[in-house]
């Protein structure tokens, strides 16, 4: 028996070259659980394994796919069993080990994370990594004291994977969301998602050399790193905090200490890959009740395995808007 994988392979030269070919149970690594996979996205990580492998992919041939949601066809260990719906993202999955651009993934038991009741596989996949992260951000700041009529919460990189998850999340728990974009024809889309008003990138990219500006935002999610960043510290409300989700726009930060020193603000770091699994499972526990499925449902673009090589150039290009999902079995 064969089944679609798409495998990425490097020549002689050290060029990477994805199609998709036909595997066996054979060829997949080790692990406890056999799931048949329905469903995976496409995050900047899948770009860069789709790619050149951002240094990322230890061994080649490789199938890249940081997600998928599926159905256990078998298992060795006792949490799960055939006919089993469950979840992975994370854990290094897609980039040092097998993931799921392929009907077929065999992954360590650790990994896997049951579907929530009232999710589907291709519901789990619209949300995926980035909706995760998303929601594990809004965790961090609530329990930091955001609260709704605080002032408008910060979202950059909004027409993003994370930031449409962000946006659509804060906006239906009853916040404020301004949302910042690059990208003139994603008004419409974003405030569709929630958002009540939209920033200009350009308004807020670069740093200025005021430590501290007029206080704006009662919280921010952040995707973009860099200078904006560090200009939106100095623009916090006193005791306000950022979520620090990813770094399209750089991994430095050009930041004073003054933000923290003279307003009290928080930079909190965002890690989807290793976090444990109670906080895994509280989150997409939250996921299930506090995500909008029509809203969610509006951001999804459906694709192929086919599809994958383009959509990763394009997502490392930062031309996809919002969600990504990729029907293995199409």
């Amino acid at each position: 028996m064969t089944f679609k994988a798409l495998v990425v392979d490097k020549d002689a030269a050290g060029a990477t070259h994805a199609a998709v070919k036909h595997l066996t149970l054979a060829d997949l690594p080790s692990g406890e659980v056999l799931v048949a996979v329905e469903y995976s996205t496409v995050n900047y990580k899948d770009g860069l394994c789709m790619g050149s492998g951002g240094g990322m992919v230890r061994t080649y041939p490789h199938v890249p796919g940081i997600d998928f949601a599926g159905t256990v066809e078998a298992s060795d260990d006792p949490r799960y069993k055939p006919g089993d719906k469950v979840v992975l993202t994370g854990w290094r999955v897609g980039e040092a080990y097998w993931g799921g651009y392929a009907q077929k993934a065999r992954v360590k038991a650790d990994w896997l994370v049951p579907l929530p009741q009232g999710l589907t596989s291709r519901a789990a996949m619209a949300v995926g990594t980035a909706g995760l992260t998303a929601m594990l951000a809004v965790m961090a700041l609530e329990s930091h004291g955001l609260k709704p009529g605080q002032g408008p919460v910060l979202v950059t990189g909004a027409a993003g994977g994370v930031g449409s998850v962000a946006v659509t999340l804060l906006a239906r728990l009853g916040y404020e969301v301004a949302a910042v974009t690059g990208r003139p024809e994603t008004e419409g889309y974003l405030r569709d998602l929630g958002a009540t008003q939209i920033v200009a990138r350009d308004q807020i990219n670069e740093t200025v050399k005021r430590p501290l500006e007029s206080e704006q935002w009662s919280g921010c999610i952040d995707a973009v790193g860099g200078a904006m960043l560090a200009r939106v510290l100095g623009q916090l409300n006193y005791g306000a905090s950022v979520a620090a989700v990813g770094l399209a726009g750089g991994s430095q930060l050009p930041a004073s200490v003054i933000p923290f020193l003279l307003r009290g603000v928080n930079l909190l770091g965002i890690d989807s890959v290793l976090q444990p699994y109670a906080n895994r499972q509280a989150a997409w526990a939250r996921i299930a009740t506090d995500l909008p499925l029509d809203k969610l449902e509006s951001m999804v673009t459906m694709a192929s395995l086919t599809d994958l090589p383009r959509l990763g150039a394009e997502i490392l290009a930062g031309q996809i808007k919002g969600r990504c999902v990729i029907d293995v079995n199409a």
